[in-house]
């Protein structure tokens, strides 16, 4: 019996957003547009760098803002998390009771410091993140659920994992659980990062293949070792048997299985890219499981990650997402 729309497993890290500019990025010698993993001491120290600029906190992690938009819009659904037992875990963990979201979590969290990202936004909209994944790095099998993966429509692997060696094991095992289930896989690649630097770990995650790869322009033209986007999106059909490419301001290109669908972009003002990926898999990942085709389904996710991208912030009210249920259709 199916119970979930979506259960997911991912680095639960509480997100604080400023806004700055590139000179700032430039004098702490931070690299732009990518996710970078740092210690704690490091983030002690952005932090005190960033003191005066305006901030904004919420629980997050890319898997975490995929699956609260899949209860937002209406669906139910699953996360498989770590955090410690620390004001900071109590805070995630009320924010995603808060969100309708069932989870692992409970009373008896290990001792530790839990994850933080640090998420930094330039007036061109783009997103800079630096994460300490404190005890979030440690992850692993034991925050699975197999009845809850078992009685799910998706499980949704986030490519963050792959850097944690106890993470990718969750995340393969998580898969294995599926596929024996009949459950559909999907898998995002999460950062043009993971695929420079952990591509052979990725590649594990993939194992034979997913049901569903969502990626951005860049990061399947990394993954394929190529310029060119047709070889890397006939690459991407070796490994997963549909698809979605987000390609910014250009839209999307979606593969249900037999057809290519080029997915027209949402025109917006584009304030803050952070989150926008995040939203574009969620609102595509209910889309589906209720029942709607792949053009649809992108074009809905489409205007959701616009609508993200429009304001400061990786996740819109709960309003907001009723807003677009009915402007779609859905």
């Amino acid at each position: 019996m199916t119970k979930y729309h979506v259960y997911a497993i991912g680095n639960a890290l509480v997100d604080m957003e400023f806004t700055i500019d590139d000179d700032f990025l430039s004098k702490q010698g931070i690299d732009k547009g990518v996710m970078t993993l740092v210690d704690e001491a490091q983030q002690q120290s952005l932090t005190q760098a960033l003191a005066g600029h305006n901030g904004k906190k919420a629980s997050g992690g890319s898997a975490a803002n995929t699956i609260i938009a899949v209860s937002h819009f209406g669906g139910n659904a699953y996360y498989s998390c770590k955090v410690a037992n620390d004001a900071t875990g109590d805070f995630y963990v009320k924010d995603l009771a808060a969100a309708g979201v069932d989870t692992n979590l409970k009373d008896n969290r290990e001792n530790g410091v839990s994850g933080k990202c640090i998420v930094m936004v330039t007036p061109d909209a783009e997103r800079t993140m630096h994460s300490f994944l404190g005890i979030s790095e440690t992850v692993s099998e034991k925050e699975l659920d197999e009845k809850a993966i078992q009685q799910s429509q998706f499980v949704y692997l986030e490519g963050y994992l792959v850097t944690s060696e106890t993470g990718r094991a969750a995340a393969i095992k998580a898969r294995q659980i599926a596929e024996a289930s009949n459950v559909k896989t999907a898998l995002t690649f999460s950062d043009p990062n993971m695929v420079s630097f952990f591509k052979d770990g990725l590649n594990e995650m993939l194992g034979e293949g997913v049901d569903l790869l969502f990626c951005n322009e860049q990061e399947a033209l990394s993954w394929a070792d190529t310029d060119q986007l047709d070889t890397a999106i006939a690459k991407i059909k070796t490994v997963a048997k549909t698809f979605a490419v987000t390609l910014g301001s250009d839209g999307a290109i979606v593969f249900d299985g037999s057809t290519e669908h080029k997915i027209d972009p949402t025109p917006i003002t584009a304030l803050d890219s952070n989150g926008a990926g995040d939203m574009f898999a969620g609102a595509f990942l209910y889309a589906l499981s209720e029942g709607h085709d792949f053009p649809s389904a992108g074009a809905f996710a489409s205007n959701a990650a616009a609508q993200v991208v429009s304001q400061f912030g990786p996740r819109l009210a709960k309003e907001q997402h009723q807003t677009l249920l009915n402007e779609n259709s859905l």
